[in-house]
Formats: C-alpha cells, structure tokens, sequence
C-alpha cells in the first residue's frame, strides 16, 4: 500500500504554485467572454442579470436545486432556491417587451460534481423573440469560433477528442443518431402523439444489447442509450446539433409541425461533450403547466421530493412572444478551448 508521502493530497486552487498554473487558463476565460460579450452587443442583445433567488429552482424531474430560507421582517420563514437557470426570469422580461436578451448567469445544480460538472457554475443563455429556433444553431457555429480565436487555439479539445471549430456544425435528428449509433428505430417506440412505448423501447434496447431494469422508463431507457451509444460519437472533427428530440423529453419546447412526436429542441455537442441546450420555446401557460406537473410527479416517484410551480412565471407566459432560447454551459466551453481536463480548472475561485 502505498504512503501519504507517495500520494500527497493535491495543493489547494489558492496556493501559489498552482495558481500559477491555472492562471493562463483564468486569462483565456477572461478572453473568451470579452468576446462573446462583444458579439452579443454587436448582435444587438442586452445584457441581463437575473437574480438567483427564485420561488422554484426549475421543474425538471431530474434537475436538483439548493433549498434556503428566506426570513421576512415579520421573522416567518419562507422556503425559497437558488435556480438551476435563468430561465423563468428571462422568459418574463421576454414577457415584459424585451426582444433579444442575454445572462452570464451563475446557476446552482445539487447531485453534480465531476470532471465536467460543478454544483455552481457559469451559465450563458440567450433569447431571441420573434426568430426560429434554427437562427440559434447558427449562434452555437459562431460561438464555437469566437472561443477558438478568443484562446488563440486551433482546434476544440477534450481528452483525446477534438474538433474543429471553424467547421461548420452537422445537423442530425435524435431519431437519426439512434439509428446510427446505436441501431435503434426510435420513432418506432412513440405513438402518433407522441406518447412513448415503454415495452417497444425495452424490445428494441435489448436487441441493440443494452441494459434494462425491471423499474427503467422509457425517458430512463432512452438516457441510457443516449449516453452509451450516441453521445461518445457526436462533435469528432466537427461539432454536432442533435435536433428534433422526442416530445416527451422537451418539457418546455414546442412541438414540431411536420410531426407531434418531436419537439423543437436541440443540443450542441463537441468533443462528445454536450455543450448547449437549444428550443424553439413553448408558450401556451396551461400546456406547460401541464408538463410541469408531469415532470414533478416524477420527480416524486425517483426522488421523494417535488418543487412548487412559479405561478408568476406561468402567468408570465400566456403573454411573451413566440422566442427560441438557448442556455450555454460556459465553464465547458472554456475547458474544450483551452484544453482542461475538469471544469474545476477554468473556474476562477472553484467550489470547496
């Protein structure tokens, strides 16, 4: 077995030496947000700052937040949480008359802590009333760009992946990506509505040879398949736009109108490394109030626990505009342009 003085503990971020170390990666950070700053103004976006502090942390069933107390002046506690996006306070300035809208945004998320997670980090999402969710995929090429030239690097880097940011992005539906990778008819698996078929998913995994439990739903199988199969194959050489994901999974997403099954929804992946989540957004209120409690019941059947709907938020929805949002993962962006091995590394002051 080998010694303390074999392994010693690793220096903390705020030593010296490591600083040092780090610093570059800090400054190259520093760059790539400059840029990204300047072409959203030059884009024509205004600059928010949403507050963390939020009624709801956000009502994805498998999206955990940080619960608090916020004590009035009258001494009564109230049960309050930091969000796990911007995303309700932005839809309401959309709502309020704001038309393209941006946040650096830090978010807190509970449950994650690794290589590319941190349970605090730097969220960039942005708004664009009024435009297609397509107008975003061309934002996620020129971002991927301004990065590689901001960190004066050629190519995007995560372990031994890379990929060229200069290239432009391929465009594949899930459906599509399912059928490559992982030789699964996934459509197969949806009713004409939409309605996903557990028993046709658990069929179709266990002939492509992939794990099912007993108690696995069909989001579960597809997650699954997703990680395993999919994702290690998307953003090599170039980075990819996973489009069109099955309605089930884009609670806050539209449907598609060529078909009900799909949503508007996308993600950006490079280096295997899912970078942004894209969606041409849902706006009828009692639709997505619908949605949110499906997900929270959910939540409680997994977790024990569910979080209160933002009854201002819902509010604020029967009245914004037709808009397609995106919300970035900048800390992973910074660590693909600059090469980091753990988000921890870009982060200027990282979680103890």
């Amino acid at each position: 077995m080998a010694s303390k003085a074999e392994n010693p503990a690793p220096s903390p971020w705020w030593s010296p030496g490591r600083h040092a170390d780090r610093r570059p990666v800090l400054l190259a950070r520093n760059r790539v947000q400059a840029a990204l700053r300047g072409w959203l103004a030059a884009e024509g976006f205004t600059e928010v700052d949403p507050v963390g502090l939020q009624i709801s942390p956000g009502n994805e069933a498998h999206l955990h937040g940080f619960a608090t107390e916020a004590i009035g002046n009258d001494g009564a506690a109230r049960r309050m949480y930091l969000h796990t996006s911007p995303e309700f306070a932005m839809k309401k300035l959309l709502a309020a008359g704001e038309a393209r809208i941006a946040a650096f945004a830090h978010v807190w998320r509970n449950r994650e802590r690794g290589p590319l997670h941190s349970p605090e980090f730097t969220m960039l999402e942005w708004y664009r009333a009024g435009e297609p969710y397509e107008a975003l995929m061309a934002d996620c090429a020129a971002v991927l760009r301004l990065a590689a030239e901001a960190s004066q690097t050629p190519v995007l880097r995560y372990r031994d992946r890379s990929c060229d940011p200069l290239l432009q992005p391929e465009r594949i539906s899930v459906a599509e990506a399912f059928t490559r990778y992982a030789g699964i008819d996934l459509l197969a698996t949806l009713a004409p509505d939409g309605t996903p078929d557990r028993a046709a998913m658990a069929a179709a995994m266990q002939a492509a040879g992939l794990r099912v439990a007993e108690d696995d739903t069909w989001s579960d199988m597809l997650s699954r398949a997703l990680v395993q199969k999919v994702e290690p194959n998307l953003g090599l050489g170039r980075a990819t736009i996973l489009d069109r994901y099955p309605a089930a999974e884009a609670a806050l997403a539209r449907r598609t109108t060529d078909d009900p099954r799909v949503a508007e929804r996308f993600e950006l992946y490079a280096c295997g490394v899912e970078l942004a989540n894209g969606f041409g957004e849902l706006t009828d209120a009692a639709e997505q109030r619908r949605r949110f409690m499906l997900e929270m019941d959910e939540k409680a059947r997994v977790y024990g626990e569910r979080y209160p709907l933002d009854e201002d938020f819902l509010a604020a929805l029967a009245i914004m505009p037709a808009a397609s949002g995106i919300a970035l993962g900048f800390d992973r962006l910074v660590m693909l342009a600059t090469g980091a091995p753990r988000i921890d590394d870009v982060i200027w002051a990282p979680v103890a």
